[in-house]
């Protein structure tokens, strides 16, 4: 994983991740999904981009509902503890 990862980054992995804003998620959630999906690509932040930007084709009325739930999650939970390894 990056050594640093901005607030846009992070919310583009949750975004990417199969936790949903109906599900309530906690913080413990909400960084177990994050490293499970940077995990899962290898902690390379273009594959999770490239996975936003599908979304936002495919789902155009969804996507910036899920963005915005994504980008707020991301502001308010303490993400520097993310273990990738």
């Amino acid at each position: 994983m990056p050594t640093t990862m901005s607030v846009s980054e992070l919310a583009e992995v949750l975004f990417t991740s199969a936790l949903q804003a109906s599900d309530n998620p906690s913080a413990d959630q909400v960084r177990m999904a994050i490293e499970d999906r940077l995990r899962a690509c290898h902690a390379d932040i273009a594959d999770c981009v490239a996975c936003v930007a599908q979304e936002a084709g495919d789902h155009p009325e969804t996507y910036e509902t899920r963005m915005r739930w994504a980008l707020r999650v991301a502001e308010q939970v303490d993400l520097t503890t993310l273990v990738t390894a």
